[in-house]
């Protein structure tokens, strides 16, 4: 069983508690017009060409040197990813582990199942970053922490902005809860729309085993790449300061 991984990302300190190894699989059901990572999106290989970095050197079928051609997508079995896994095992401590990210990881939930049971065997901890869009009891049940978004509380404008409802979202959500998994839950902040950060912050209050509510400032980091893949420039802006002191009063932790 292989799974299509888009990257993997070593001495990771953003993904989860302590040092992480995050890996990023390609495939997502949303197609949020602000995502930072628009190679996961598509399910298939991609190549992401960069003309600026291009020296026409006329080598690109050797593998591009400069980084003007990047094919993103690679397939791997979940015992080559162990390997990768464990020569970070002396660096986690306590706290850290392995992170799985993209994307939508629970698009390849059956190469999930497998790596949790090299991982366990293994005694190293486990975290997903998903936009419970999906839902598997089994592999969230079998994880340490869950980090989840819920990115705009009305459904016509997450529809709008995502291309799916989220009442799936805000019923799995719930379904979480139950299981007894410490969630941390997600709001990117995006100024140009209402996204009723008071309404997310008060159901996630009502949801016990979440641990923290976050706010995460819009990024253009994803700009470069969506050029890089022909894709349309996105029109969004990074939250001033101020803009996101006045959100703070919604963000807790417990």
């Amino acid at each position: 069983m292989t799974a299509l991984v888009a990257d993997i990302q070593r001495a990771s300190v953003h993904d989860g508690p302590g040092l992480r190894t995050t890996v990023f699989f390609k495939g997502c059901p949303l197609r949020c017009a602000w995502c930072h990572n628009p190679e996961t999106i598509s399910p298939k290989p991609e190549t992401l060409l960069y003309p600026e970095k291009c020296i026409g050197c006329g080598r690109c079928n050797e593998g591009c040197y400069t980084g003007a051609r990047v094919i993103c997508g690679r397939e791997m079995t979940a015992s080559e990813l162990i390997k990768i896994v464990c020569e970070d095992l002396p660096y986690y401590g306590e706290t850290g582990g392995v992170t799985f990210s993209g994307g939508e990881p629970l698009m390849q939930a059956a190469f999930l199942r497998e790596m949790l049971a090299l991982t366990e065997a293994r005694g190293i901890r486990c975290a997903i970053e998903t936009s419970l869009y999906l839902y598997d009891e089994e592999i969230l049940s079998r994880m340490q922490l869950v980090m989840a978004d819920l990115k705009i509380w009305n459904d016509a404008l997450h529809k709008s902005y995502t291309g799916v409802s989220n009442e799936r979202i805000k019923e799995n959500f719930r379904r979480l809860n139950a299981l007894g998994v410490p969630i941390v839950a997600r709001t990117p902040v995006i100024c140009e729309i209402d996204q009723g950060v008071a309404e997310i912050s008060a159901f996630l209050k009502e949801l016990k085993n979440v641990r923290r509510y976050e706010l995460l400032p819009y990024h253009p980091l994803g700009e470069s790449k969506r050029l890089a893949l022909g894709l349309d420039e996105t029109r969004f802006t990074v939250p001033t300061k101020d803009y996101m002191k006045e959100l703070q009063r919604y963000v807790f932790v417990r």
